[in-house]
């Protein structure tokens, strides 16, 4: 009975010592891996401090260790102005994705309008408009600009008079008579033929119609005065 306790006891201590030994070889292993990962970081960070010196050589004429440290007591004594800060970027963050679905159907609105007015030609009728701006501007050059600019008020009251009623109605009247006249000229037409048509009360009514338009050209010729004589030979 003394001799299977003994085996049993010695068993366990076998146990006990493979899992101390165990134990031993992990902890081992674990400190030769702790010891290369310390001297992997030492040559990484050996590299790092060197590459940092280099490309810090450019900046060290134009920087203090005193910059530095007023940089961040700056930083402490603005800390409520930076937090107020962020918090106008979040406020203006959260109004952005509040509007970004409006500004989506503004926007698909617009296309609607733009689709709308090509349909109707208007972009069609403004390219046309350019065309013909385009022809004025390469037509004339300065002078006749500078005699636009001069004669615009005569321009604009022959226009303003030739649109009154009365005018438009004798224009579309002339305009008729001549669109149905049709007057034959014979070959065998006397003087006397002629004198008798010329006693008649149309032709009486026509020539002195014919005289007083004369007599009024002629009158509206003299009150021109010598600048706008050249202007209109020209």
């Amino acid at each position: 009975m003394e001799t299977k306790q003994l085996e049993q006891e010695i068993r366990d201590i076998h146990q006990k010592l493979d899992f101390l030994t165990d134990q031993f070889r992990q902890s081992q292993k674990s400190q030769n891996e702790l010891r290369e990962l310390k001297d992997d970081m030492t040559i990484i960070g050996k590299d790092m401090f060197n590459a940092a010196v280099e490309e810090l050589q450019d900046v060290a004429p134009y920087f203090d260790t005193g910059d530095l440290v007023h940089l961040l007591k700056k930083l402490l004594r603005n800390t409520r102005n930076i937090n107020d800060l962020l918090e106008h970027f979040e406020s203006i963050q959260d109004l952005f994705y509040d509007i970004k679905p409006l500004g989506k159907q503004v926007f698909d609105e617009l296309l609607e309008t733009l689709n709308k007015l090509d349909k109707k030609g208007y972009f069609e009728f403004f390219t046309e408009g350019a065309k013909i701006l385009d022809t004025v501007v390469t037509s004339f050059d300065v002078n006749d600009i500078r005699l636009l600019r001069e004669n615009i008020t005569t321009i604009l009251l022959t226009v303003k008079s030739m649109t009154q009623p009365e005018m438009l109605s004798s224009v579309i009247n002339a305009m008729g008579f001549f669109q149905k006249m049709d007057i034959e000229i014979h070959d065998d037409i006397s003087m006397w033929k002629l004198w008798q048509k010329a006693n008649t009360p149309e032709v009486k009514k026509g020539l002195a119609f014919m005289l007083e338009f004369v007599k009024n050209m002629a009158q509206n010729g003299n009150h021109l005065n010598p600048t706008q004589t050249l202007n209109k030979e020209n």
